[in-house]
């Protein structure tokens, strides 16, 4: 049996004037039409194919070689390009648009909107369908992460307390404010790191390395930029957390704790508007 809104890998069973008809097991033959046969790859009978299942206008199932935006059992951001009363269409890089039931919304959204939705087969009807209620599909297995462990961020929402991210498609995590130095806006896909596992079950996220040894290697690329501008970087900690987060990548308030790290060692000295090397 194939499966729905995912990458099956299948083999050609025969040719047709329109397109290749795959082995789709309890399925039957499934098509790929004509347009989407790859030119680059062996497509006789009984050669294999990476092709993206779905079903089309009449709701059978058809194959792509096409790329869409997400699969089924993962998050995304997609766009809203039509509205009706049945629900709401996204755009996930396919003829066919997404549907997000109005059952499905979380807030009310218009026509251009971004939305961050979980992606999965109704029971009912096998249609691959949208949801913006993303709770039920999140923190359902214990988080094994550790403190400084690199992970992947979709932001979905800004909150009072900073930005709550989808960490590695699992479970939920927040970026405070104070850690948000950069733009953020729902829907990016950002590197992080975990900052902490909280008592109470919560994960605090940063978006820069944390810890000692993060701490280090930000002194040694402060001293290597010291080097290429012969001494001189016109950096301090009265400079603009813009365009520190521009050069180094950082926070200011981790750039100050580097640079006032090296300035107790006697390696920098600091002045209003640059450090130099001691």
């Amino acid at each position: 049996m194939a499966a729905i809104g995912r990458y099956n890998s299948m083999q050609v069973v025969k040719h047709t004037s329109f397109g290749l008809y795959l082995d789709g097991g309890a399925d039957g033959e499934i098509l790929l039409p004509k347009r989407y046969i790859p030119k680059n790859a062996p497509t006789e009978v009984d050669d294999w194919l990476n092709v993206f299942v779905y079903l089309d206008s009449e709701d059978k199932l058809i194959a792509t070689t096409d790329k869409p935006k997400v699969q089924v059992g993962e998050f995304a951001s997609l766009k809203v390009v039509e509205i009706n009363r049945v629900g709401l269409f996204l755009d996930w890089g396919l003829p066919k648009d997404l549907l997000l039931p109005h059952s499905e919304e979380k807030r009310p959204l218009q026509v251009g909107d971004y939305c961050v939705v979980y992606v999965y087969v109704d029971k009912r009807t096998r249609r691959i369908t949208a949801t913006a209620r993303l709770d039920r599909y999140l923190d359902r297995t214990p988080p094994h992460y550790a403190a400084g462990e690199a992970v992947d961020l979709l932001v979905v929402e800004a909150t009072e307390l900073g930005f709550k991210a989808i960490i590695n498609g699992q479970h939920w995590g927040l970026i405070h404010k104070n850690e948000a130095f950069k733009f953020l806006r729902p829907g990016m896909r950002e590197s992080g790191f975990i900052k902490e596992l909280r008592a109470d079950g919560k994960i605090s996220l940063s978006l820069q390395p944390v810890g000692s040894e993060a701490l280090d290697a930000l002194q040694a690329l402060i001293l290597q930029k010291l080097e290429e501008g012969q001494g001189v970087l016109a950096l301090s900690d009265k400079s603009p957390a813009e365009e520190i987060a521009r050069q180094f990548g950082v926070s200011k308030g981790n750039f100050k704790k580097a640079i006032g790290g090296l300035y107790k060692h006697g390696r920098i000295v600091i002045h209003p508007d640059r450090i130099e090397r001691a």
